[in-house]
């Protein structure tokens, strides 16, 4: 069975960081992307990083050079570096690992609730 195991949400000021992590087991994942996504209140899922196995990293507009998202394949674990946090990026941050190639695979974790105070 999968599980997608998140842990480092919280309670910061603006400006603060927080570091989150996703260790993912239960099965192996050669080729897979991870990542993170959030939503907040009445707001869509949104993406916010991801990685593939390579390295290959995208973020979003609005993360990027505040947020630092990084992996080890060796124990299938990302990471979500935030820093300079501010209000706006208050919300429940997921992981995410997915496969676009056979066999393809989807998987969310369970969500971790980050606030940022003003």
């Amino acid at each position: 069975q999968v599980q997608l195991v998140e842990s480092g949400g919280g309670l910061v000021q603006a400006g603060g960081s927080l570091r989150l992590s996703c260790a993912a087991s239960g099965r192996t994942f050669a080729a897979a992307t991870m990542g993170w996504y959030r939503q907040a209140p009445g707001m869509q899922r949104e993406l916010v990083a991801t990685i593939t196995s390579g390295g290959t990293i995208r973020y979003a507009d609005s993360v990027e050079g505040r947020f630092t998202i990084s992996r080890d394949n060796r124990i299938n674990t990302v990471w979500l570096q935030m820093d300079s946090l501010k209000p706006e990026d208050t919300a429940v941050y997921y992981c995410n690992v997915k496969r676009v190639i056979t066999p393809t695979y989807f998987y969310w974790g369970q969500g971790t609730q980050v606030t940022v105070s003003s």
